[in-house]
């Protein structure tokens, strides 16, 4: 059987992700976080190849029908769509990273499918919890925009969750336990972490 590589590292907004993901990549140096694409615009600070890969519309939909976007969602209210960028995940792997992805669902059961990932989901300790982390992260959002996302969370954490194949719960100011779950499940899958 081939080297485990690939790994989802999902949740929904605010569950605390990026940083069980941010946790694994400070303490092993052979892995990596997929850089996926999208066409939002750039916000101060990004870099494109770091943070996206930043495509114009049409350079996204040429992409993706010449099969260098092999899944995607898009975003309606946004007009915007994310997607897994095969050329980067290609290369990652080429290097012998883990690769960590953070995608949806969608990209959850194609990177099992296709690449034999292990499903991680990370949930929140509570919906009050999660609430509280998204005001936090954008105090901007309107009323109608926080109840949509938390909306998508309920779905996520009632309805996705299921198809994963490990549950981590994040509680608040437990991320070294949250981070350490991860890597034991990743160990136990035998994935190779190098320090």
């Amino acid at each position: 059987m081939a080297r485990k590589q690939v790994v989802v590292i999902a949740g929904p907004t605010g569950s605390g992700k990026d940083s069980i993901i941010h946790g694994i990549l400070s303490r092993f140096s052979n892995c990596s976080r997929l850089v996926t694409a999208t066409t939002r615009a750039r916000r101060p600070g990004e870099k494109d190849g770091i943070d996206y890969h930043f495509l114009t519309k049409e350079k996204f939909l040429s992409e993706l029908k010449n099969g260098n976007i092999i899944e995607f969602n898009y975003r309606k209210n946004l007009d915007t769509y994310y997607g897994t960028y095969k050329p980067e995940l290609d290369r990652q792997l080429a290097a012998g990273n883990v690769v960590l992805a953070q995608v949806q669902i969608i990209g959850a059961r194609l990177l099992k499918k296709e690449y034999g990932a292990t499903l991680i989901f990370v949930k929140p300790s509570s919906f009050e919890t999660l609430e509280a982390r998204i005001r936090e992260r954008d105090s901007t959002l309107s009323v109608t925009e926080l109840r949509e996302r938390i909306a998508i969370a309920r779905q996520e954490v009632e309805e996705d969750a299921k198809e994963y194949d490990y549950t981590i719960l994040n509680e608040q100011g437990k991320l070294a336990e949250a981070v350490e779950d991860a890597v034991e499940i990743l160990k136990k899958e035998g994935y190779t972490l190098t320090s």
